[in-house]
C-alpha cells in the first residue's frame, strides 16, 4: 500500500511540476512579467521547453529507482515512507533550482531588449466584474463546522468506552502507530484539531473572496476569464478539502470509539481514496485554471503594457506589496493562490490556526 500510495504521489508531483510553466498566467515567464506582445518570444519558449524536460527526466528517473528498490529490497513501511519523502523533496528541490535559474535567464533577457522602456504601463480596474464573481458563499462552510461540533458532542459521553491509549497518528496501511495517554483533552484531539482546520478553511476563504481581482490592459477578456474561473474553482477545491478532511477525521475518531465498526478494508482503503480523490481535484483545478486564459486573443494593442509588478515579488515567489490590501494574490509560479506578506492580517490566517492546533496536541 505504502508503495502504490508513494508512486502516485511522486508521478502526480512530477506531472504537476513539468507543467507549471504552460499554467501560470500568460504574462507570467518564471515569475517574471512578459509585455504580451514577448510572451511568444522563442528564447522564452526554449526556457519552458528546457525546464518541462529535465524536470520531468529526472522525476522519472527517480520515480524509477525508487520502484525498482522497493520491489527488490522490499523495505518495510516506515522506510518505504522516509525515502518516498526524500523523493519528494528531490523533485521539489530540483524543480525549484531550475525556476530559480531560469528566472534570472528571464530577468536578463528582459532588461536585455528593453521590453518595457519604451511601453506605458496601465493599469485595469473594472468595478462590474464583482457581480460575475461565483465563489461559494461563506455559509456553506459551516456544513462540516456543524458535523464536528457533532462529533465532539457524541465522543464525550463515550469517554468511558475509549481505550487507555488514544490513536494520534496513522500510517499508510490505516492502522494507528502512534499513541497517548486518554485524558478529556486527548479524548476530543481530534475533532478539535479539525474544528481548528475548518475555520482555517473558512478564513481563507473570507480572504480571498475579499481580494483584488487583477485585469490585463492589453488582454482585459483573458484576464477576467482567468481570475474569475481561479475564484471560483479555489472556492470549490477548499470546499471539497474542508468535506474530505471531515470525513476522514471523522472516520478515524469514530474508529478509536468503536474499533470494529469498519472492516479491515475499510480502514485502509479511507485513506488512499482521500489521497486519490484530492490529487484528482488538484489535477482538475489546476487544469481549469491554467488553461482559462490561453483561448483568448489579445483586445488591445500599441504601446501600452500592464503594470510592471516584479519590484513586489522577491525572486518571483513572494509578495510584499504595502499598497495592496488584498490579503491574498495569484501566484507568479504555480496554480492557486499565496500571501501578500506584507499585510499582517495574512499571518493570522494562516499561521493562527497553526499555532492553536500545536497548543492542542501538546496539550
Amino acid at each position: 500500500m505504502a508503495l502504490t500510495i508513494f508512486f502516485i504521489i511522486i508521478l502526480f508531483l512530477a506531472l504537476v511540476q513539468t507543467a507549471i510553466p504552460y499554467l501560470v498566467k500568460r504574462t507570467i515567464v518564471f515569475g517574471v512579467t512578459i509585455p504580451e506582445k514577448h510572451i511568444h518570444d522563442k528564447r522564452l519558449t526554449s526556457y519552458k521547453k528546457r525546464y518541462a524536460v529535465i524536470t520531468f527526466l529526472i522525476s522519472i528517473i527517480l520515480l524509477g529507482i525508487f520502484t525498482t528498490y522497493a520491489l527488490t529490497v522490499q523495505p518495510t513501511e516506515d522506510q518505504m515512507a522516509l525515502i518516498g519523502t526524500f523523493i519528494l523533496f528531490a523533485i521539489i528541490l530540483i524543480s525549484m533550482s531550475l525556476y530559480f535559474y531560469f528566472h534570472g535567464k528571464t530577468i536578463q533577457l528582459k532588461k536585455a531588449n528593453k521590453w518595457v522602456e519604451n511601453l506605458k504601463q496601465v493599469q485595469m480596474t473594472d468595478l462590474s466584474i464583482r457581480s460575475q464573481d461565483e465563489m461559494l458563499p461563506w455559509y456553506v462552510y459551516l456544513l462540516p463546522i456543524i458535523v464536528t461540533l457533532g462529533l465532539i458532542v457524541y465522543t464525550i459521553p463515550q469517554y468511558d468506552i475509549l481505550p487507555d491509549q488514544i490513536p494520534t497518528h496513522w500510517g499508510p496501511n490505516g492502522e494507528a502507530d502512534a499513541f497517548t495517554a486518554k485524558s478529556p483533552i486527548s479524548a476530543i484531539q481530534l475533532p478539535l484539531v479539525l474544528f481548528v482546520m475548518q475555520l482555517m478553511f473558512l478564513g481563507i476563504h473570507f480572504a480571498q473572496k475579499n481580494s483584488g481581482i487583477k485585469l490585463s490592459a492589453t488582454s482585459k477578456a483573458a484576464s477576467q476569464k482567468r481570475q474569475l474561473t481561479l475564484r471560483k474553482y479555489t472556492s470549490w477545491f477548499l470546499f471539497l478539502t474542508s468535506l474530505l478532511v471531515t470525513m476522514l477525521f471523522s472516520f478515524l475518531q469514530l474508529t478509536t470509539i468503536h474499533p470494529d465498526i469498519f472492516k479491515d478494508t475499510t480502514m485502509i482503503a479511507m485513506p488512499f481514496v482521500f489521497i486519490l480523490v484530492i490529487l484528482i481535484g488538484t489535477i482538475i483545478f489546476a487544469v481549469k485554471v491554467g488553461r482559462a486564459d490561453k483561448q483568448s486573443n489579445v483586445q488591445f494593442k500599441g504601446e501600452i503594457t500592464d503594470k510592471d509588478e516584479d519590484m513586489y515579488w522577491k525572486g518571483g515567489l513572494f509578495y510584499f506589496n504595502k499598497n495592496d490590501p488584498s490579503i491574498f494574490v495569484e501566484k507568479r509560479f504555480s496554480v492557486g493562490w499565496t500571501l501578500n506578506l506584507a499585510n499582517p492580517i495574512g499571518y493570522l490566517v494562516l499561521f493562527g490556526p497553526i499555532i492553536l492546533i500545536l497548543l492542542i496536541t501538546f496539550l
